[in-house]
C-alpha cells in the first residue's frame, strides 16, 4: 500500500516542479494523505511505522537526509557502542539478532535499523525539509510543509493528514556554546558529530568541552590513539560503572525501581559507584545534589556510563581541577580533567580559574537540541519553547506527554532513549489505528488525491 502512495506522491511531485519552476514563489501542491504523516526516519519513526503496519494503517515518512538513521550513520564516532544492553534498545517486534553482542556497535545497530525498515517495509520519502506544520481547522488536516532542493531546484510540497506524528528527535541540530573569542583561535575546531577517530589527532594536545558520555569516549579514544585529551568540565556530573555484579547497572536499576523509592535506588547506585570508581569529586568531577536517576527523570539527561575513561582520568588527576600540564609528555596515557573554559586566544583557552593553556585542536561534546519550535505551529500542548516534550497534567505522574490535541503525537522525546521511543511508538500508533479504522468503517477516510 505504502508503495502505492510513493508512486502517486512522485507523478503529483513531478507535475508540481513541471507546472512551477519556480516553486518557491508560486502555491506548492498539496497531496492530501489517507494516513498519518511522520515527520523523521529515525528509530521513533521506524518504531512507529513498524507498528503503524501491524495495524493495517497506510503512513508517510517524511525524511531531511538521503537515508534512514542519518544521525546514527553520519554523525557519529567510530568506536561508540550502544551505552546500554541491546534488550533496552530493541524497537517494537523485532529483537537484535542473537549473534549480536551485549553492547553491539554502531555499524551493528545500523544494519539492524536497515533490516527492520525492510522487513516492514518502510520507505520514507527522503530529502524532504519539513519547513513548517501547522493545524487547519477548516478542513481538520494537519498542513505540512516541505522543501526538495537539488542542485538546479528547490521545489515545495504541501501534505495534508489528519495525523502528524512528531518524531525528528531529541537530536535534530548541533549545540555549540557561544564563547568569547572562539574565532581567534587558530587551531581545527570542530562539534562531536564531526568527529570520527583520534587517528588525526595523535601527538595533539586536545581540549574536549564537555563531559557527557561522548565527551568521555571520545577522550578515552584520542588516548588511544597517541593524543593528550584534556576535559573541560563546567557542572557536575554522575559517573557510574557501566555494570556491576555482573548485569548492566541499568538493568539493576531497573529491577530495584519496581520494588524502592528512586531516591532510595540512586543512593544504592552511588553507594556501588564509589566502591568501584572511588570518590570522584577528588579527581576534579564534582557530583551534582540529585541521584542519577532522579536527574535523568527531571531533566532527561543520562549519568555517565564508564567504558574505560574512568582510570585514564584516576592516573591523570592528582588534584581536582588544576591545569598545570606544561611540559607533559604525550608518551603519559591519561585524561585530564579542567574547568570551564573562559575564554579562547590564538594558541589556546583560558578558564574561569584564570589558568591558560595551549591547545592543538578543541572538539564541542556539547551535544543536540531539538529543531521542533522552528517548524512545527502548535499552543504548547505538547513541547517546551525549546523543543522538549511536556510533562502530563497530572502531577503525580512521571509520564511525558505523548499525544496532543487534533490528531498530534509525539515520539521519543521522553528522554529514556529507545526504550522510551518504542514505548511511544507503541502508543500512538494504536491511537492513530484506532481513530483509523472508525473513520474507515463509518467511511470518512480521505482518499489521497492532489488538491
Amino acid at each position: 500500500m505504502q508503495d502505492h502512495h510513493h508512486q502517486q506522491h512522485h507523478q503529483q511531485e513531478a507535475a508540481a516542479s513541471a507546472d512551477h519552476q519556480n516553486p518557491t514563489t508560486q502555491p506548492p501542491a498539496c497531496i492530501v494523505l489517507d494516513g498519518p504523516i511522520i515527520v523523521g526516519a529515525g528509530p521513533s519513526g521506524l518504531a512507529v511505522a513498524a507498528t503503524l503496519r501491524q495495524h493495517g494503517v497506510p503512513f508517510t515518512i517524511l525524511e531531511r537526509s538521503g537515508g534512514v538513521a542519518d544521525l546514527w550513520a553520519n554523525c557519529t564516532y567510530d568506536r561508540l557502542r550502544l551505552h546500554l544492553p541491546k534488550l533496552f534498545c530493541e524497537l517494537p517486534h523485532v529483537a537484535f539478532p542473537p549473534d549480536f553482542p551485549t553492547y553491539p556497535t554502531k555499524h551493528q545497530f545500523l544494519r539492524y535499523l536497515h533490516s527492520y525498515a525492510a522487513r516492514f517495509n518502510i520507505n520514507p520519502l527522503l530529502g524532504r525539509t519539513v519547513t513548517s506544520a501547522r493545524y487547519d481547522s477548516s478542513s481538520s488536516l494537519w498542513r505540512v510543509t516541505t522543501t526538495t532542493t537539488t542542485t538546479t531546484m528547490k521545489t515545495v510540497t504541501e501534505y495534508a493528514s489528519r495525523w502528524l506524528v512528531v518524531a525528528s528527535g531529541e537530536n535534530a541540530e548541533v549545540v555549540v556554546p557561544r564563547v568569547k573569542g572562539r574565532e581567534r583561535f587558530a587551531g581545527e575546531t570542530l562539534h562531536s558529530s564531526e568527529y570520527r577517530s583520534g587517528e588525526r589527532f595523535r601527538g595533539m594536545r586536545v581540549l574536549v568541552v564537555g563531559c557527557g558520555n561522548s565527551g568521555m569516549e571520545m577522550c578515552l579514544d584520542l588516548c588511544e590513539h597517541g593524543a593528550m585529551p584534556f576535559m573541560s568540565v563546567r557542572s557536575g556530573v554522575h559517573v557510574l560503572p557501566r555494570e556491576m555484579f555482573g548485569a548492566s547497572t541499568f538493568g539493576v536499576a531497573m529491577k530495584l525501581l519496581r520494588w524502592l523509592p528512586i531516591k532510595m535506588v540512586d543512593r544504592f547506585l552511588l553507594l556501588v559507584a564509589r566502591m568501584v570508581l572511588g570518590d570522584t569529586e577528588k579527581y576534579g568531577l564534582k557530583r551534582p545534589k540529585l541521584g542519577p536517576l532522579e536527574i535523568k527523570n527531571v531533566t532527561g539527561k543520562s549519568p555517565v556510563l564508564d567504558v574505560g575513561a574512568w582510570s585514564l582520568i584516576k592516573s591523570g588527576n592528582i588534584k581536582p581541577s588544576r591545569p598545570t600540564g606544561r611540559g607533559l609528555g604525550l608518551s603519559v596515557v591519561r585524561i585530564l580533567i579542567v574547568p570551564e573554559v573562559e575564554s579562547f586566544s590564538g594558541n589556546g583557552a583560558r578558564f574561569v580559574d584564570g589558568n591558560e593553556m595551549a591547545f592543538d585542536a578543541v572538539i564541542f561534546a556539547t551535544g543536540y537540541r531539538s529543531n521542533v519550535p522552528s517548524w512545527l505551529q502548535e499552543e504548547g500542548e505538547l513541547f517546551t519553547e525549546d523543543g522538549k516534550a511536556r510533562r502530563a497534567r497530572c502531577p503525580s505522574s512521571d509520564e511525558w506527554r505523548w499525544r496532543g490535541p487534533n490528531g498530534v503525537y509525539c515520539v521519543g522525546f521522553s528522554g529514556r532513549g529507545l526504550l522510551g521511543a518504542g514505548a511511544d511508538a507503541l502508543r500512538a500508533a494504536a491511537d492513530i489505528a484506532g481513530s483509523w479504522q472508525a473513520a474507515a468503517a463509518a467511511n470518512t477516510t480521505v482518499s489521497v488525491s492532489s488538491v
